[in-house]
């Protein structure tokens, strides 16, 4: 047997352990990326960019990007691009609270970058960043807070219902759709949402700088173009997200084009399987209860 005969089972047994180091990399590296999508081992400095888009709900998510934007040393600014018409009273102070946190605590700017809309609970997020920059046309403000009640009780007199409630508490199901309110409920309902109220202008007047009675003045639930918004002291800048991110860029001392960084959605079996059941089987909320809401009417 010549030497270039015996060579070749060698040769073969040599890329096929390449080959095979190959798959096992390009392999764990997917594996990687699938369970642990923030790990970075990348120390170039860069500006996160988190987007809050459509009725704020939930807050879990954005407090969980801004939270890992806040401890990775790379990032060194953030920018919240908001496109909201605001949403739930709580998930909107929880992440208007959790900007606050990543300001004092990592010492990091937070620039807000309004979007279409950023309006009632996504102008309350605003509120808390360093700085606000709107596109001309941008919808926002709307500072108030609205709740919003049906009254069936009509209807299932016509269709021979009647709703029964047995309840410990004269108050224990003031909101209900199956009688009239009270002038006493309204009366009580009313005091909570001027509660709320409130907080939203304190909010508005300590994130901005102003005064309570100029947020006051303001705080009828008017909706503001960017431009207006900016003569109203309500927004520091006219921009857009390009704009926001060299802001960010500049007020964290990055030198050149800032890089960006977007967080990446974690892997979820749950999610994908209730994203596709929703699609077929559509989900029905039947909750009538009382719900406060920082949100912009349509």
């Amino acid at each position: 047997m010549s030497d270039e005969t015996a060579g070749r089972p060698a040769k073969r047994g040599i890329l096929r352990r390449v080959l095979w180091a190959l798959g096992i990399g390009l392999g764990l590296l997917f594996l990687m990326n699938l369970f642990f999508p923030d790990l970075d081992i990348s120390m170039e400095d860069r500006v996160g960019l988190i987007r809050i888009e459509g009725v704020i709900l939930d807050a879990r998510s954005t407090i969980g990007e801004l939270k890992r934007f806040a401890d990775n040393p790379s990032v060194k600014a953030i920018v919240l691009r908001i496109d909201s018409p605001g949403g739930g009273v709580v998930p909107s102070q929880e992440i208007h609270d959790a900007v606050q946190r990543v300001r004092n605590k990592s010492n990091k700017a937070v620039i807000a970058s309004m979007g279409s809309v950023a309006a009632s609970g996504g102008y309350y997020i605003a509120v808390a960043t360093d700085r606000i920059m709107a596109n001309s046309g941008t919808l926002t403000g709307s500072i108030g807070v609205i709740m919003e009640m049906a009254n069936v009780e009509g209807l299932l007199k016509k269709i021979g219902v009647e709703g029964v409630v047995i309840k410990s508490g004269r108050f224990k199901d003031v909101g209900s759709p199956l009688r009239k309110m009270s002038d006493e409920e309204h009366e009580l309902l009313q005091s909570v949402m001027d509660d709320v109220h409130k907080q939203f202008i304190e909010a508005v007047a300590e994130g901005r700088g102003l005064d309570l009675a100029d947020v006051q003045a303001l705080a009828d639930g008017r909706i503001f173009t960017g431009r207006q918004a900016k003569a109203a002291k309500l927004v520091d800048e006219l921009g857009d997200l390009d704009d926001a991110i060299q802001l960010a860029a500049d007020v964290s001392g990055i030198e050149g084009e800032p890089k960006v960084i977007e967080p990446r959605r974690r892997f979820s079996i749950r999610e994908l399987i209730e994203s596709r059941l929703s699609v077929l089987f559509p989900k029905l909320d039947f909750y009538s209860g009382v719900s406060l809401k920082y949100l912009m009417a349509f």
